[in-house]
């Protein structure tokens, strides 16, 4: 059985209501080693669940304010619980990036979405540029009708000057990866104030997607959460 187009814009809508959105997804081929659906059985079928911009961030701003004890990851958290909730009102099995072990998350959403990878790592997307995420992903025993996807340029091939690789003080993107260590040494530090409290300047730097870029207060988030301060 198929799941029908109108049921994965059902998902969409109920996705919505906390400001997340499908990010594509895909059937499984019969050659294919597919992680357990819901039953146990290997699923057929995955779609993926993120956010474009911010949109989230009000909804996890309210779930934050009313959780009584600190959660050590509260933006995986109350994903998890968003996800879970959906999961189980269409039957599926919610799984998240951060599950042990992991899953190739970044392998389906280039196969989902059809983007490749900015200089940084991130997926460039042709709308959102840089400022996106994926929180996770639906697992169905059935097959799916996924949302439809465009082949699109992909934007990195057209920027020349590539000043995402010509903003960090220490030079943390390279042709050689990323600096983990030098990254965290300057973020930690006292020079790391501008990264503190507005995010990546490399990831800034970059000019695509900027009407989704996220707000200050989104990026020190992620960069506190990043760097553990």
């Amino acid at each position: 059985m198929t799941f029908s187009r109108d049921r994965v814009e059902e998902i969409a809508s109920t996705l919505a209501a906390n400001g997340l959105i499908l990010r594509g997804g895909f059937s499984f081929g019969a050659d294919e080693v597919a992680p357990a659906a819901g039953s146990g059985a290997p699923a057929k079928s995955v779609l993926l669940v993120g956010q474009a911009g911010a949109a989230p961030w009000p909804y996890f701003q309210r779930w934050l304010g009313q959780q009584v004890e600190p959660t050590a990851n509260p933006l995986d958290t109350w994903s998890r619980e968003v996800i879970g909730q959906v999961a189980q009102a269409f039957g599926a099995r919610a799984v998240s990036p951060s599950d042990r072990p992991y899953l190739p998350f970044q392998h389906w959403a280039m196969r989902a979405e059809r983007l490749k990878p900015s200089p940084l790592g991130i997926l460039m997307h042709p709308t959102y540029g840089l400022w996106h995420a994926y929180r996770g992903a639906l697992l169905f025993e059935n097959e799916i009708s996924p949302p439809e996807v465009h082949e699109a340029i992909h934007l990195c091939d057209i920027c020349v000057e590539k000043p995402c690789l010509k903003s960090c003080p220490v030079d943390a993107y390279s042709g050689q990866g990323f600096a983990h260590e030098a990254c965290l040494g300057h973020v930690r530090g006292p020079r790391g104030e501008p990264c503190r409290s507005g995010g990546c300047l490399d990831r800034n730097a970059c000019p695509f997607g900027t009407d989704y870029r996220y707000p200050p207060e989104v990026q020190a988030f992620h960069m506190a959460a990043f760097a553990k301060l």
